[in-house]
């Protein structure tokens, strides 16, 4: 049986590593020397370069975990992989003051961003899982429950949102600070000794100095790679959309997101495929915390600066409807992972509301699917009472500091 040598694994680790990085060359070069590509060719090369960054940063979160602890690795992770979605974001909410019809695009972007992530990003995670494992139910880490707390507080917290009409500068500061405090707690978690293959190992055994180095250069380069590639990644799909006359309405909901959500549904999938389908799910956990807090906390703030003044921003019928109908599909996630687990039914009802809904554009049809989800989490409450303090145990058990797991970690 032929056994690959050390040394030439190696190589190819670090060859594979350059490769993802490089694909990203051509997107920089173009967004930087500010040549416009044509729709199709522009979605191409730049969701390569999403693609490949997003490789290279989910190598670089794994051999992090040497120096930081697991929780914060993947929140950092997470931020990353999700900047293309700040990018288009706030770009919406930065120009809605001059530009009207932007504050509906930055909520319709928002919200299709968050329903995304669950209906199709969790789902199809689990999914991988269950294709790769024959399994049923995908549990994850009882410390884990520290992400599902915040998001179940900045969901409680959501639900305020439509009724008031609009998004503050009090939704900032709450917002913000609870994405600030959730990013404080992760760091404290201890660091342990991951179990690397691949580019994360080449880089994980490098001597300390080097790899922190290598990790920080990493991170930037990803990152810059990700943010400057997803406005135009996300302006020739929708030119691309239009080309066949769907509106621009549905496009920024749903096209746009797909390809901002592009760098952590496929890191997340990926470590699925390659067996770590509980640290994938947690990435997607992580980036739904992300984004509920800290990015629907940026608009408001971003809104305020660009028109200089304090003033909220104010929604319509439909953006309430579409807020309210995000912060049910949530609460129906929390519930659904009270148990730090996803079964094979929580999944499907996770994809086919979402999936369903995709088509359906009356209001007392979203008003439908929105009371749907919350008679569903009641359900699950009720069903699973006797699971609910041991969650909040583990979520506080979470929040505490704890030692190294292993002597001589720091």
């Amino acid at each position: 049986m032929h056994t690959e040598h050390p040394t030439t694994g190696k190589a190819n680790a670090w060859l594979l590593l350059g490769i993802s990085m490089a694909v990203a060359i051509p997107a920089l070069v173009l967004r930087f020397s500010g040549t416009h590509l044509p729709p199709i060719p522009g979605a191409l090369t730049f969701g390569l370069a999403i693609l490949g960054a997003a490789f290279a940063i989910s190598w670089t979160a794994e051999a992090a975990e040497h120096d930081i602890s697991q929780a914060l690795a993947l929140a950092v992770l997470a931020f990353i992989a999700v900047l293309p979605e700040y990018a288009v974001d706030l770009y919406f909410a930065w120009t809605a003051p001059y530009i009207e019809a932007n504050r509906e695009l930055a909520i319709a972007n928002m919200t299709g961003a968050n329903r995304l992530l669950i209906g199709l990003g969790w789902s199809s995670v689990f999914f991988i899982y269950m294709f790769k494992t024959k399994q049923r139910v995908l549990h994850i880490d009882r410390g884990n429950a520290l992400e599902l707390a915040f998001l179940a507080a900045a969901t409680i917290y959501s639900f305020s949102i439509p009724f008031r009409g609009h998004l503050s500068l009090i939704d900032t500061v709450v917002l913000i600070g609870l994405f600030g405090t959730y990013v404080f707690l992760a760091a404290r978690r201890p660091v342990g000794e991951p179990e690397l293959v691949g580019p994360a190992e080449a880089i994980g055994n490098l001597p300390t100095r080097r790899r922190r180095a290598v990790l920080l250069c990493l991170f930037l380069y990803s990152a810059v790679a990700i943010f400057a590639s997803a406005e135009p990644f996300a302006e020739s799909l929708i030119e691309t959309g239009t080309q066949f006359g769907i509106s621009k309405f549905l496009l920024v909901q749903w096209v746009a997101p797909l390809a901002s959500e592009a760098p952590e549904f496929i890191i997340a999938s990926s470590w699925a495929f390659r067996g770590r389908a509980a640290a994938g799910m947690v990435i997607l956990i992580s980036s739904k915390v992300n984004q509920w807090t800290l990015l629907v906390g940026s608009l408001p703030l971003a809104y305020a600066i660009s028109g200089g003044s304090i003033e909220p921003m104010h929604f319509d019928e439909r953006q309430v409807e579409e807020v309210f109908l995000t912060a049910a599909q949530s609460a129906f996630a929390v519930a659904v992972f009270l148990s730090l687990s996803l079964s094979r039914w929580e999944a499907i009802a996770l994809a086919v509301l979402f999936a369903t809904q995709l088509v359906m554009t009356d209001t007392a049809v979203r008003l439908g699917y929105g009371w749907t989800y919350l008679a569903l989490m009641a359900f699950i409450l009720l069903w699973r009472r006797q699971e609910v303090l041991p969650f909040i145990r583990s979520a506080y058990a979470a929040t505490q500091p704890q030692p190294p797991e292993h002597p001589g970690a720091p």
